[in-house]
């Protein structure tokens, strides 16, 4: 028997982690005492985007000592391993490989999808590959995958449940919009970036307001102060006469607790269809709306002369005739944070779109309880007070994507006779009129929908 020279960790590893898998010693059914309480995690499952990192090794290292310390302590003990389809992040990728978004458009959403699952194959094969590199000691009989049949029907079966039950509805609401990537975001989908900007302060009548995006002033449709604002409350309830740049507009001035009375002059303008405080506020008041920023970042019609105008061009030449009529009191320098797509860098847009929701008070409710009986734990429990901060301040969740990669919602559309499906098996003829004539709806879900299904679908 020849010896090596120096320890050869690939080689020790590589044969190790063959005698541990092939002799089942990762698997639940090989526990000393069988009897015992099960310990069980799920993998929070890599994107399938690419290769692991140093970030991935740190947290099933972590993980690894858990199931490893349960296991030789003779519990059976499960550690389910799996990748994420990961949405809008996977086909940036392999839309960028293809050369942008209109090579996938070229291609159709057929093909483009079927080399999206040949970059699945691929980019699994990597991950799976390095997971083993780490000698994590996962059941690997129980492999799954966010978009295998049995996790589909999971989130089928609870999105038509939640509808049922009344909890997702379709509907018109603020959202955040990429016009790069073309598609609604999540919250979680938007990085907050501090950028430098301008502030810019400009008359309405005979009040001035401070704004970093004066195009968005074409939406306006009301001005706001503090209920308890001395300086401006004779004005509330009255509607101003407001020369702008496009003629003079009527704009009432309401009161609303949610203005800040030290930012600015403490006089807001309200601008419902383009801001989440102004939405907000917006609802509260009974608000028109005006939507004067389109999809592809330009402005609409809505916009007057503007239409047409990119709406960071737009910013530039309102700017300048607002100086030119002097409307412009004063610029200065400002640092502000703007919301930017987390996958390509893009402004984000704030504006109202029809989009499939959930309902997420009634359900954070419940969650909200299982942590304060303690049925729920967080380590350490610090983390608890930001948990509680979420869930009281939540808003109702946007789940439709405008892509091709993932959970297609399973709702039709009949053209025959107008009848709206939602079904949990794929319709091939109308229940109402016994038609043939029916559409998909072409959205997927948020990756996040199946996401959050996972320990629930990769368990049963």
């Amino acid at each position: 028997m020849r010896l090596a020279k120096s320890y050869e960790p690939g080689a020790a590893e590589a044969r190790w982690y063959a005698v541990w898998e092939e002799g089942g010693y990762f698997r639940p059914e090989s526990a000393r005492d069988p009897a015992a309480a099960p310990f069980v995690m799920v993998i929070p499952p890599p994107n399938i985007t690419g290769s692991l990192h140093m970030g991935h090794a740190l947290n099933c290292t972590l993980q690894d000592i858990l199931a490893r310390y349960h296991r030789m302590n003779g519990r059976p003990t499960l550690w389910v391993p799996g990748t994420d389809h990961a949405g809008i992040a996977t086909q940036v990728v392999v839309e960028r490989q293809l050369g942008g978004a209109e090579a996938r458009r070229a291609l159709g959403r057929e093909e483009f999808e079927r080399r999206v699952w040949e970059w699945r194959e691929a980019s699994g094969r990597t991950i799976v590959h390095q997971l083993r590199r780490l000698g994590v000691s996962c059941d690997w009989s129980r492999e799954r995958f966010t978009l295998d049949a049995g996790l589909s029907r999971a989130v089928r079966e609870v999105f038509v449940t939640l509808y049922e039950e009344g909890l997702i509805y379709r509907g018109d609401r603020l959202i955040n919009w990429c016009i790069q990537c073309q598609t609604a975001l999540s919250d979680l989908e938007v990085d907050h970036r501090e950028q430098a900007g301008t502030l810019y302060h400009i008359r309405y009548g005979p009040v001035t307001v401070a704004t970093v995006r004066p195009e968005s002033k074409l939406g306006d449709t009301a001005l706001a102060v503090h209920p308890d604002d001395a300086r401006y409350r004779h004005l509330v309830g009255q509607t101003l006469a407001v020369e702008t740049e496009s003629g003079t507009l009527q704009l009432p001035v309401i009161a609303d607790p949610a203005v800040d009375p030290s930012f600015g002059t403490g006089v807001v303008k309200v601008t419902p269809a383009h801001d989440p405080a102004d939405w907000e506020m917006g609802q509260r008041h009974g608000l028109a709306l005006r939507s004067v920023v389109g999809t592809d970042g330009r402005m609409t019609a809505e916009a007057g002369r503007y239409a047409g105008l990119d709406r960071f061009e737009c910013r530039r030449r309102i700017v300048e005739d607002l100086r030119a009529l002097g409307l412009l009191e004063r610029e200065e320098p400002y640092r502000h944070r703007v919301g930017v797509c987390y996958r390509c860098g893009t402004v984000v847009e704030p504006l109202v779109s029809r989009q499939w929701f959930v309902r997420i008070q009634p359900l954070a409710l419940p969650a909200t309880a299982a942590v304060r009986d303690g049925r729920t734990r967080f380590i350490p429990k610090q983390w608890e007070n930001t948990y509680f901060a979420w869930m009281e301040n939540i808003r109702d969740w946007c789940i439709s994507r405008q892509l091709w990669w993932g959970h297609r919602i399973p709702v039709w559309t009949c053209e025959g006779c107008g009848e709206t499906i939602v079904a949990r098996e794929d319709l091939t003829t109308c229940p109402a009129c016994a038609g043939d004539a029916l559409i998909q709806e072409p959205d997927v879900l948020d990756t996040w929908f199946s996401s959050a299904l996972w320990p629930f679908s990769t368990l049963g």
